[in-house]
């Protein structure tokens, strides 16, 4: 196996200011090689909306200096002994790397409990809930040599082989690439809340699915609802300007609630299953919820950082309706929807861009211009 060390080269953010595109290309450290772990050289990294939180410290103070990128795509160059026995992952693999890095595992990490043994969401293959989950940027790992995490905006990625996945041949890399956090984090829910006795193509058969937000992560919503089977897909937005594009991606339906005083009214108790990406605590949220069926679900995706939700309880007990939530996806989710997505041949909208050009690509994102991902290409 190879055992060259990588030069670490990429986009290192230093401040909140690195938000508005002042970003430095430099070398950065990262975690003292193990050998659970695999170094990829990056082809694709996508551009996420959890960059931009945690460029600007918006979820709370970042620890900078920090490499960004979670959505990362490329091949594995150096492979850990024990990497290759857990993950059958060899030198030349095209492997993907999400937004988790690593959890407890239930290993006894020096710095958190002392028994890690009764982990029940790392036992029950549900990491993503572990309570010391480590996000694949600006953590700590909990592996014996420890280190802090650092992401994808850059050449070479290292991190523990539980968290990284052979990509299928059929997923194109660039859309393989938001894969990893945008639509898993749709995946997720929508394979959960629906009929788990069905396979996944007809796992929302008989359900009428709504989708809050046509972005990032909406975009993927629709896709995903339609390819499980969805009697019904709603796409919920703010104006109509992406009424084509959502009818185009698959949806049904559409519903712009800045533009029709009564949607509320109109749609209520129509569907069985909501999913929202939107990230702002002033979104009706109460009006969503009353779109729902009784004993239906709604599940909030974005988490956003500035402020709490604002709800009218009523409108849950009426209807005996479930507010939850859900975050990204555990490996075996991970895996599941990467082969499930190039089996029925599902293709996100990305629109890519050069590594060089990383900059740019946060603040158009920022600024809503992504149609529906961006997706940061290495040419070196």
């Amino acid at each position: 196996m190879a055992s060259t060390e990588p030069k670490f080269v990429g986009w290192v953010a230093h401040d909140k200011e690195s938000a508005n595109g002042s970003m430095v290309w430099e070398e950065f450290d990262v975690k003292p090689w193990e050998e659970t772990d695999i170094d990829i050289k990056i082809s694709h990294c996508g551009i996420c909306g959890t960059d931009l939180h945690k460029l600007r410290s918006g979820w709370g103070p970042t620890a900078y200096p920090i490499v960004v990128g979670h959505e990362i795509v490329g091949t594995a160059v150096r492979v850990g002994k024990e990497a290759a026995a857990q993950t059958g992952i060899k030198v030349g693999d095209r492997v993907g790397v999400g937004a988790q890095g690593d959890s407890c595992q239930c290993r006894k990490p020096p710095q958190t409990r002392e028994d890690h043994s009764d982990c029940e969401a790392c036992a029950t293959g549900n990491e993503v809930y572990c309570p010391n989950s480590v996000n694949t940027y600006g953590a700590q790992f909990l592996t014996p040599a420890g280190g802090k995490s650092m992401g994808g905006y850059a050449l070479y990625h290292r991190g523990p082989a539980k968290f990284t996945f052979k990509i299928p041949d059929g997923l194109a890399s660039e859309h393989a690439a938001p894969m990893m956090c945008a639509g898993v984090t749709t995946y997720s829910p929508l394979a959960h809340f629906g009929n788990q006795s069905e396979p996944l193509e007809r796992r929302l058969k008989g359900m009428s699915v709504g989708v809050v937000g046509v972005g990032g992560l909406g975009h993927f919503g629709i896709l995903f609802a339609k390819a499980m089977g969805a009697d019904r897909v709603v796409a919920i937005s703010r104006r109509a300007d992406k009424r084509q594009d959502a009818l185009d991606l698959g949806a049904d339906e559409y519903i712009a609630t800045a533009e029709d005083a009564d949607w509320a009214k109109k749609n209520a108790r129509t569907l069985n299953l909501i999913i929202c990406s939107v990230s702002s605590s002033n979104m009706p949220l109460t009006e969503y919820i009353s779109l729902l069926k009784r004993d239906s679900v709604f599940c909030q995706l974005g988490l956003p950082d500035d402020g709490q939700f604002k709800l009218g309880a009523g409108i849950i007990c009426a209807g005996r309706r479930s507010l939850t939530g859900s975050f990204m996806g555990s490996p075996h989710e991970i895996k599941e929807m990467l082969q499930f997505a190039a089996d029925k041949g599902i293709k996100p909208w990305v629109e890519k861009l050069p590594m060089s050009e990383a900059n740019k690509g946060i603040v158009d994102m920022d600024q809503g211009k992504a149609k529906y991902r961006y997706c940061l290409v290495n040419d070196q």
